[in-house]
């Protein structure tokens, strides 16, 4: 008991530490963010910037990142995002690399998770995945904490951005990372997972991926918004995502989409991170309801292609893959993930598809970690078995 206790005495005083160091890193946090002159001038996946946290998770040491990325067009970008590495020591062979990639938190620097008072909060399995030893790598995406042309939905310039956390990583010589990729993501962040898999052979062929996990994945565009036409979900998304492409796609102006109270409202909508604003988000888009769109992008051009183009599984890849599910998730629709799911299989992929019950879009990615991990034991041991 009194060893129990002593242990427990001390992850507590390591949680007061973190919420210490986490207020120490505030007063200058925003100097991080400000990219210097020649940001942009770089090999994908190069550091630009690198900062040591204070607040590291127990058991770990952890940094914020700023490194360089590609968007949609193959221009050069600017990505933030933090590292985090178990105190263990790394294998002989290096740490195989887990790049994260968060749900929908908003446009707005401050929705940026690595801006957060805890940017660790929402690597959903972070604690298991450092105790099985993994480096835990997670992106901001472009155009939310620093600089950019926002990147919301784009689905290139967010598998990019996923691909390049994980070079960038290996960047970092004390968290002994390695060419080995996991790629793990939820909603927005199972989008970017999935893009990243596609397009790892070409863009980033010197990483091996070992394992492609997402949960309720926006894969389909044109499905997700198709189901959020008349609904505040669909203006919440829309606001954002149409903002997005408005600025990465010329041929899509806002005001060939947008009623003209939607384009009066959506800068506003922008401004606010969903989650510490989602009363404040559905108060002011509440009265666009059924008077956001002048007609349905799902089957008007430019938009239908370019959802099309943004939608996951337009080409296999080698890693086998797992897809979780929520059958109470309302927004990202249970039998979308499951026609993703068949599909992913036509095409001659290793698929795991996993269905919980009870779980919704916000605790799907949390409820599916207990098969998630197993999954991805399993598929660890096995190439472990089969390696030359």
């Amino acid at each position: 008991m009194a060893a129990t206790l002593a242990v427990l005495g001390g992850v507590v005083a390591a949680e007061e530490w973190r919420v210490i160091g986490n207020a120490l890193e505030r007063p200058d946090i925003d100097a991080f963010y400000e990219q210097p002159p020649d940001a942009a001038a770089g090999e994908p996946g190069s550091l630009v910037k690198l900062d040591a946290l204070l607040g590291a998770p127990f058991a770990s040491r952890a940094w914020r990142l700023m490194y360089r990325t590609t968007d949609v067009h193959g221009d050069p970008a600017v990505a933030t995002g933090v590292l985090v590495v178990p105190l263990t020591p790394a294998p002989a062979g290096g740490r195989t690399v887990v790049s994260w990639g968060h749900p929908t938190t908003g446009a707005a620097r401050e929705c940026a998770p690595s801006y957060g008072f805890d940017p660790f909060l929402g690597i959903e399995g972070l604690r298991f995945l450092l105790d099985r030893g993994y480096a835990v790598v997670a992106t901001d995406y472009v155009g939310m904490g620093t600089d950019g042309v926002d990147s919301y939905l784009v689905g290139a310039t967010g598998g990019n951005a996923v691909l390049d956390a994980a070079r960038a990583a290996r960047a970092v010589p004390e968290a002994r990372a390695t060419d080995r990729v996991v790629l793990w993501g939820h909603s927005q962040g199972g989008q970017a997972a999935l893009f990243a898999a596609e397009r790892a052979s070409r863009y980033a062929p010197e990483l091996a991926i070992l394992a492609v996990a997402a949960a309720a994945p926006a894969a389909d565009l044109r499905g997700l918004m198709s189901a959020h036409l008349d609904d505040i979900s669909g203006v919440t998304i829309g606001a954002y995502a149409f903002t997005a492409y408005a600025q990465v796609y010329a041929e899509a102006p806002l005001d060939g989409i947008l009623t003209s109270a939607a384009l009066e409202t959506v800068p506003e909508m922008n401004e606010l991170c969903l989650l510490s604003h989602l009363s404040e988000l559905h108060r002011i888009g509440a009265p666009l309801v059924g008077d956001f769109t002048t007609r349905d992008p799902t089957t008007s051009e430019p938009w239908a292609t370019l959802f099309a183009e943004n939608s996951a599984g337009s080409e296999a890849f080698d890693a086998p893959l797992f897809l979780a599910q929520g059958l109470a998730d309302e927004l990202v629709v249970p039998a979308d993930t499951e026609r993703f799911a068949r599909h992913e299989a036509s095409l001659g992929m290793a698929v795991t598809y996993h269905e919980i019950p009870f779980a919704d879009h916000g605790t799907v990615a949390y409820l599916a970690l207990p098969t998630m991990l197993g999954w991805l034991d399993r598929v660890a041991a096995e190439q472990v078995e089969t390696a030359p």
